[in-house]
């Protein structure tokens, strides 16, 4: 299953057209090639599959996801937690 977490971009790299993103305190570098019409800025919150940045998403919408989230993580064990976290990484496009 995978899960698009609310993530926090803290830091933009405009030659690589990256940015690093917090997601629930894990950081990784996502791709920014599908939202160069979105202005993406530090600060924002944004949605992430496959390693890329599918959208922007307010930071109200973010933090009532991330508050439901962690209400499910709280009922989780800790490898269970990371894991949650960082499964969108290896998720598979299954549209293709």
């Amino acid at each position: 299953m995978c899960l698009s977490i609310p993530s926090k971009v803290v830091k933009i790299d405009k030659e690589r057209n990256t940015a690093v993103v917090d997601t629930m305190g894990v950081t990784r570098e996502a791709g920014l090639e599908l939202v160069e019409h979105e202005d993406i800025q530090l600060g924002d919150y944004v949605l992430i599959h496959i390693g890329f940045v599918m959208n922007k998403i307010s930071e109200e919408d973010a933090l009532e996801s991330l508050k439901v989230y962690n209400e499910i993580l709280e009922k989780m064990d800790e490898e269970d937690r990371k894991n949650l976290v960082l499964e969108d990484d290896n998720c598979e496009n299954r549209g293709s």
